[in-house]
């Protein structure tokens, strides 16, 4: 299994505050099953803006070389999404933002409290300048829950979709669960991921994710899902929107 969604740089983020317990997540992920994860700090974030790239990497290498891979990581980030986002995009390959693992997809996270800036035509110009822009937990985002058919549109105009797995198993309640139900039945997802943020309160349980996933929606669409969607991103490689194959 591959993880693309993990929050585990002690000091510049808001998972695990020591390195230690930054290891400990990685043990348990390994021991879970998943052979890679995408960390994937906050970016842009009113609390967590992390504007300097190259605190992060040495932060990630750090890291890295403390968990002796195993299992393997690679850098990205959870980036917010406001009106000023595709100015910095426009910057990349320099600037501060981190795709992930290097490739041309972006994990976006838009506020829970406003659905400003309209996502619409930040979807449509990312993808129209070539990045497959990938939205994160839109099932714990109210505004999202409350509109599925926009979360549909997103998908025809480029997007991507990713769960967390704990919503997918309703460890983080009925409605987020209910609203993963319904975006699995109407084939709106692409990639399932932890957003693990400790070993406990959220902790780094993919498995079970997959298991749900095969029970309600098959195996092939679990291993879709959990890890042939997570490689084509590692290997930078495009994805059908429409049943991810």
């Amino acid at each position: 299994m591959i993880d693309l969604h993990a929050h585990l740089l002690p000091g510049g983020d808001d998972g695990p505050e020591t390195l230690e317990e930054a290891i400990e997540i990685c043990r348990a992920a390994a021991d879970d099953g998943v052979e890679t994860i995408i960390v994937t700090p906050h970016q842009r974030h009113g609390f967590w803006p992390n504007d300097d790239r190259r605190i992060l990497e040495v932060l990630f290498e750090k890291l890295r070389s403390a968990t002796g891979g195993r299992p393997t990581l690679a850098l990205g980030a959870e980036i917010r999404v406001d009106s000023e986002l595709l100015h910095d995009v426009d910057r990349l390959p320099g600037g501060s933002l981190l795709t992930l693992a290097g490739s041309k997809y972006l994990l976006l996270e838009f506020a829970s409290v406003s659905s400003e800036p309209d996502p619409r035509p930040v979807v449509h110009e990312l993808t129209l300048a070539g990045w497959f822009p990938i939205l994160a937990h839109p099932e714990r985002i109210p505004w999202f829950v409350d509109q599925p058919e926009l979360v549909a549109e997103l998908v025809e105009r480029g997007a991507f979709v990713q769960l967390t797995a704990g919503s997918v198993t309703g460890e983080l309640g009925r409605g987020p669960q209910a609203c993963c139900s319904l975006l699995l039945d109407e084939d709106l997802v692409h990639f399932v991921a932890t957003d693990t943020h400790d070993a406990r309160v959220r902790p780094p349980r993919l498995s079970e994710a997959f298991r749900a996933i095969a029970e309600g929606w098959g195996e092939a669409r679990a291993r879709r899902l959990i890890k042939e969607n997570p490689r084509a991103v590692l290997e930078n490689r495009p994805l059908s929107r429409h049943n991810a194959e």
